[in-house]
């Protein structure tokens, strides 16, 4: 097996292994997001957003040498493993290597996933062009007036955040009102909810071809806003109904803000209103949460984390058992033909097959031994020991394939004839295919 194809078999593993993390994460924060609302308050259930990113980040953690396994079900085991069991093209390239195939096709998606987000960042900002700075004392961030009042409220930017208003804002809102907009954008800011979109801006590029990656992007920004809504309401809680008042102010953004918060983004707003009807929890309950939420973001992690280990070795005591027995096709050529010699063998872990050659073609007397032992992320490996033929020294070659793909070891070496213009090929090819089972 070749480095590249080496290469690509840990990309598909650890690609697959993403995948199913962001999956079950997603699954997790979907079914719990309305229940934590209830019990735990807006703000609380809008930490469960950060399970898909810390899933994602723990599957592709690697695993120290001899650390002790975590039991998980065998069909667990089973799942994450499909990706490295996928076929794999022949030794031979005869075959398309679908891998790398898919690899530039993800690769141009999450490209111009990045190119569109940029685009609509940069649209934004374009219809900043005119706009005045505001004196505002209480703000610790640039607040700017925009030329248009399509524009705003808005808090544009991730490290560098700036506040936009409407270009009517002191007339579309009374004093009351414009309070809890500059309240609600502020809280944006200092929660850096601007550096949370573009995590998840990054993470939906990423996953672009997973439908569950944009209906995941939309619930966040959603969520952020119940949580800002929720934010401000602690301070000014006496100010509901100016807060709904102003929300219904306000219109759709009419262009897309990827690393920012619109006021009014693209959502219904009858469900930010009835938020606003809702009690607050308590503190007790605001704990409750948050260590609710410590709790399932280490159990998220450690499943993630536990489940992308290789399997279980096979235990003593059912090692003989036809499934931890391994089938190994061998073809073996000289001197650059064909192969001449096919054997097929059932070996128990640690045993070997041995092929003993008194004389073949051009080649003096050699020996050959093989055994196969699993390798990591489904993999299987062939051990040799050759000796004799060309070889001028004993060697230990090894290969790594998938259950069922051929593997190809080549050793000796090509002379230079007699007559001193020709080639002579001294060399020993042995094609290999282990397999699990007998």
């Amino acid at each position: 097996m070749s480095s590249i194809d080496a290469l690509m078999a840990v990309w598909a593993s650890h690609g697959w292994l993403a995948l199913l993390a962001f999956t079950v994460a997603v699954i997790i924060v979907a079914a719990l997001r309305r229940p934590c609302r209830r019990l735990f308050g807006t703000e609380r259930a809008f930490q469960l957003w950060l399970l898909p990113p810390l899933a994602v980040l723990a599957s592709q953690l690697p695993h120290a040498a001899g650390a002790e396994r975590t039991t998980l079900p065998a069909l667990v085991y089973a799942i994450t493993s499909a990706g490295a069991a996928l076929p794999v093209p022949d030794a031979n390239g005869a075959e398309f290597d679908w891998r790398g195939g898919l690899a530039l096709v993800w690769l141009a998606g999450a490209a111009l996933m990045v190119l569109l987000g940029l685009l609509a960042q940069w649209r934004y900002r374009q219809r900043l062009s005119g706009a005045k700075q505001l004196l505002v004392p209480f703000s610790r961030w640039p607040v700017l007036l925009a030329a248009s009042a399509s524009v705003g409220p808005a808090v544009v930017g991730a490290w560098r955040c700036r506040i936009v208003l409407p270009a009517d804002f002191e007339r579309r809102y009374d004093r009351v009102e414009q309070a809890l907009i500059l309240a609600h954008e502020m809280a944006h800011a200092r929660r850096r909810d601007g550096c949370w979109c573009l995590l998840a801006q990054c993470l939906a590029a990423a996953f672009w071809f997973h439908p569950f990656s944009w209906w995941a992007l939309a619930a966040f920004r959603q969520d952020q806003e119940l949580a800002c809504d929720a934010s401000v309401l602690r301070q000014h809680g006496m100010q509901r109904r100016a807060y709904a008042q102003a929300m219904l102010k306000t219109p759709s953004a009419i262009l897309a803000l990827p690393v920012g918060c619109s006021w009014s983004p693209r959502h219904p707003l009858t469900e930010r209103i009835a938020m606003l009807k809702l009690p607050r929890p308590d503190p007790r309950r605001r704990m409750s949460g948050l260590a609710t939420m410590l709790l399932l973001a280490l159990a998220v992690s450690g499943l993630a984390f536990a489940a992308s280990q290789p399997g279980p070795p096979a235990s003593s005591s059912d090692s003989a058992g036809p499934a931890h027995r391994y089938t190994l096709k061998l073809a073996l050529g000289v001197d650059g033909q064909p192969a001449r010699l096919h054997a097929t063998s059932c070996l128990k872990p640690g045993e070997y097959y041995t092929d003993t050659q008194t004389a073949i073609g051009t080649l003096p007397p050699w020996h050959g031994r093989y055994t196969v032992v699993p390798g990591e992320h489904g993999m299987l490996e062939v051990q040799a020991h050759l000796s004799g033929g060309s070889l001028p020294a004993p060697v230990d070659p090894r290969v790594r394939t998938h259950p069922g793909q051929t593997a190809t070891i080549q050793v000796g070496q090509q002379v230079a004839g007699k007559d001193g213009r020709t080639v002579e090929d001294h060399t020993i090819k042995i094609e290999l295919t282990p397999s699990v089972g007998c």
